[in-house]
């Protein structure tokens, strides 16, 4: 007698599941070098910017790419601030919609803050850095640094 379980519309979802699983995998994949830092047993502590400092300082080559990274930030709030508050506010001028205003709040911040970081990356050159190797190698030199306190 067959095996019901394995019906041949099961074995065509199970290779089309796990074809769809590993598209989105692929693309991202960058997530891969941060999992050995958020699944831990335990969390790493906590940094303060003079920590940041102290590696950029100690770091010749992902130093730098981390500081620009960490200013590319401030564009980022400055676009999201500006998106906010300038959508919102035509949204409640022709409307007078509190509900319309507050998702135009919420979406031109994301707009914002996608403007902001576009700018950032021509501003401040980011296509010439890793900044995620840079970020990678300040979570290895900060958990190494915990390890050798503990």
């Amino acid at each position: 007698m067959a095996d019901s379980s394995s019906s041949p519309s099961q074995s065509f979802v199970t290779k089309h599941w796990e074809g769809y699983k590993d598209f989105w995998c692929e693309r991202f994949s960058f997530l891969n070098n941060y999992s050995k830092f958020v699944k831990r047993d335990k969390p790493l502590p906590p940094w303060s910017n003079s920590d940041v400092e102290a590696f950029i300082a100690l770091d010749p080559v992902n130093g730098p790419a981390l500081k620009t990274a960490r200013e590319a930030v401030n564009f980022g709030l400055t676009g999201s601030v500006i998106g906010a508050v300038s959508t919102a506010g035509f949204a409640w001028k022709y409307s007078r919609s509190l509900h319309g205003a507050g998702l135009s709040f919420l979406a031109g911040g994301v707009f914002g803050w996608t403007f902001g970081q576009e700018v950032a990356n021509h501003w401040l050159q980011l296509y010439r850095f890793d900044a995620l190797a840079a970020q990678t190698k300040f979570l290895e030199w900060w958990q190494e640094k915990n390890e050798r306190r503990s």
